[in-house]
């Protein structure tokens, strides 16, 4: 029987090349699905979203959401293609799918508070940012040996390999060192691979806001105050720049010990404004680290009141500040309060608890870092500016190379710009102890089986399983790891243990047995598929993906017709415009003898899915039952061409084998 699929492979490596409908409509935690069924409307919108560390980093963790595009589950809140079932990578599309909320502290705010001026700020930083293999021109009067070196700097950068960009770029400013262009990639490259020419470079570049901001931190990491202060004034304040000016000024004059200034430098912005809390919170950490607990106090509040209790850096600092001030039960209960969202950060509450003992944010230098990464997940938010985000991002690991956080959104980004590798590289520097690190471990897993180290992914499942034997994700994505690799019976194992430890399931577990009946009915266990499908939809009736699901598997075995019309008619309502559960609908009106009927809703998920083999096999069948005997045979030439499921392709052969005959037969009758 093949059944629906209605999602799409997040990558063409990860995906065999098959019509099989039911491998991509299962698309599960890991975010694997087994066919590409979506449009390309909803591939762009998903494919800009799901970005694990922003959404985990900086704000209301999507798992936590009400937003349909983000489920409220115990997993990660990252969807497949296959509707609302929650998919890991994404932390990427993926980990997405749209800009759904806000991605960083200072994200939530400017997203209503920031002019038509930050564009531009925008558009200027990333041009800084891309500078590194932008312009071929930069070398053309140089040297052919030189110009051969700034090709090799260009595809390095190109790739991501800063390094060794930074290598190939040095070389060629050897035989050109007066071409400042050159000089300005060079400079950008040695900055994000982290080697100390970054600096001397940032000095020849006196009009470079990015070299300004380079050699701003090297005054904060040598504790020159007063020349920091002065290199970030002199960046100016265009677009979303202005946004971290008043923090820059704050922060340096709290360096400088001046905690009196820097707290009226902020004090405006928090008395009015959109962005009261990103600034009442970095007043709070400056009254903090200066040991003025009564205005901590109060800034805390009013950041609290504003930016909610939802959000995952905030939760740490406040727990941080109440275990600190002797009230580790209000630090315990928020965390909790954190953790019940979502399985993968549950995992860390415990160390997240006992890291609440420390300041968060311990110093003036750890505090512009903050500001960086807040600026740098907004950046990601928007379109086009992922290199932006990377650039400040290293800015924030510039000042504080242990910031996990900062560590786990340029993973995401590299993910994104499909250079895994340096996704890998990032998440490897997180250490063990972290108390984030089995949100690094999770990344890690999805990454490593994308780039075929299955067996390294499978042993960090079970090295968290031993760790956290109380969780069930990572049995969970161990299974869903496996029935992408088409391992039933072993992913069957890893599910039913996952199920046994949630004795009581809420409405966020419900894709756990969807995903455990697909595999099920893989196996062709179907009365324990079919319960366990049923389990999923009376845990949250409206997911789309279940409903088409059960409603074609109904329909294929000729059982049900009239609940499975409503079941697939309830998933079109959800999902107007996805051809797979269009068609589910026309096959069930087809096997219910409305031709018509079938006929419409069968060409119109033909209009949104073309080159799917059991779409069009389906109108073959639809036009042959209406006397549209050719287009029939079309269809189902058609669908052979599109390399169709081997369960498929009998029926098709048989089918159109005897409409040829039928014609043949018609032809010698009417021959003179």
């Amino acid at each position: 029987m093949v059944k629906r699929s209605t999602g799409e492979s997040p990558s063409a490596s990860s995906a065999p090349h098959s019509s099989c409908r039911c491998k991509a409509a299962s698309a599960s935690m890991s975010g694997y699905s087994d066919r590409n069924r979506t449009d390309a409307s909803a591939k762009k919108r998903n494919c800009s979203s799901c970005r694990l560390a922003a959404a985990l980093v900086m704000d209301k963790i999507p798992y936590m959401s009400q937003n349909p595009l983000l489920p409220d589950m115990r997993f990660p809140g990252f969807l497949s293609r296959a509707g609302n079932v929650p998919a890991m990578t994404p932390m990427r599309t993926t980990w997405r799918r749209g800009i759904l909320l806000a991605a960083s502290l200072l994200a939530g705010c400017a997203a209503s508070g920031v002019g038509s001026g930050s564009s531009s700020g925008i558009g200027h930083l990333l041009h800084i940012s891309s500078s590194a293999g932008a312009h071929q021109t930069a070398a053309e009067d140089a040297s052919a040996r030189a110009y051969g070196d700034f090709l090799a700097g260009r595809h390095a950068a190109l790739q991501g390999a800063f390094n060794q960009a930074a290598d190939s770029l040095l070389q060629a400013m050897k035989a050109d060192p007066g071409n400042r262009d050159l000089v300005r990639q060079a400079f950008i490259a040695c900055f994000m691979a982290g080697r100390p020419e970054a600096v001397n470079l940032a000095r020849q570049l006196p009009e470079n806001p990015a070299a300004q901001l380079v050699l701003a931190n090297d005054s904060v990491r040598d504790g020159d105050w007063d020349a920091a202060s002065q290199r970030y004034a002199g960046i100016g304040q265009n677009g979303l720049t202005q946004l971290l000016q008043p923090l820059f000024s704050a922060w340096t004059q709290a360096g400088a010990d001046r905690i009196n200034g820097a707290l009226k430098t902020l004090l405006p912005h928090i008395q009015g404004g959109q962005l009261q809390g990103i600034y009442a919170l970095h007043a709070a950490l400056i009254a903090d680290q200066a040991g003025r607990k009564q205005e901590a106090a109060s800034f805390y509040d009013i950041a609290a009141h504003s930016l909610g209790a939802e959000n995952l850096r905030l939760v740490r600092i406040m727990a941080s500040w109440q275990t600190r001030e002797g009230h580790p039960e209000a630090a315990i209960r928020l965390l909790n309060n954190l953790g019940s969202g979502g399985e993968v950060l549950g995992m860390a509450i415990p160390a997240l608890i006992e890291a609440s003992a420390k300041p968060v944010v311990p110093t003036p230098a750890d505090g512009i870092a903050e500001a960086y990464l807040a600026l740098a997940a907004t950046l990601r938010q928007q379109p086009e500016g992922a290199d932006a985000s990377r650039l400040l991002l290293r800015m924030a690991l510039d000042l504080r190379p242990d910031f996990t956080e900062a560590k786990l959104l340029s993973a995401d980004i590299l993910d994104a710009d499909k250079h895994k590798q340096g996704a890998l590289e990032q998440l490897s520097g997180i250490k063990d102890s972290d108390p984030l690190a089995p949100l690094a471990q999770v990344r890690r897993v999805v990454l490593l089986d994308e780039t075929g180290h299955t067996d390294q992914a499978l042993a960090i499942l079970d090295k968290l399983s031993k760790q956290f034997p109380s969780f069930a994700f990572p049995l969970v994505l161990r299974g869903d790891i496996l029935r992408n690799k088409q391992q039933f019976e072993a992913a069957l194992n890893a599910y039913d243990k996952a199920i046994a430890l949630l004795p009581h399931p809420q409405p966020h577990d419900w894709s756990v047995f969807y995903n455990r009946g697909v595999t099920l009915e893989r196996l062709h266990q179907w009365p324990r598929a079919e319960a366990d499908f049923q389990k999923a939809l009376s845990l949250s009736p409206d997911q789309a993906a279940v409903l088409n699901y059960l409603g074609y598997s109904w329909t294929e075995q000729g059982m049900h017709l009239d609940r499975a019309r409503q079941l697939i008619q309830r998933a079109v309502e959800i999902r107007p415009n996805d051809g797979a559960i269009i068609d589910s609908l026309g096959w069930v009106l087809l096997r219910q003898g409305d031709r018509r009927a079938a006929v419409r809703y069968l060409e119109r998920a033909a209009e949104l899915v073309p080159n799917d083999p059991t779409i069009n096999g389906h109108l073959g069948d639809a036009y042959w039952e209406t006397g549209r005997k050719l287009e029939a045979r079309y269809q189902w030439q058609r669908a052979l061409s599109l390399n169709p499921d081997p369960t498929e392709r009998p029926r098709l052969e048989s089918r159109l084998e005897q409409a040829n005959q039928d014609a043949d037969a018609s032809t010698t009758k009417i021959a003179p």
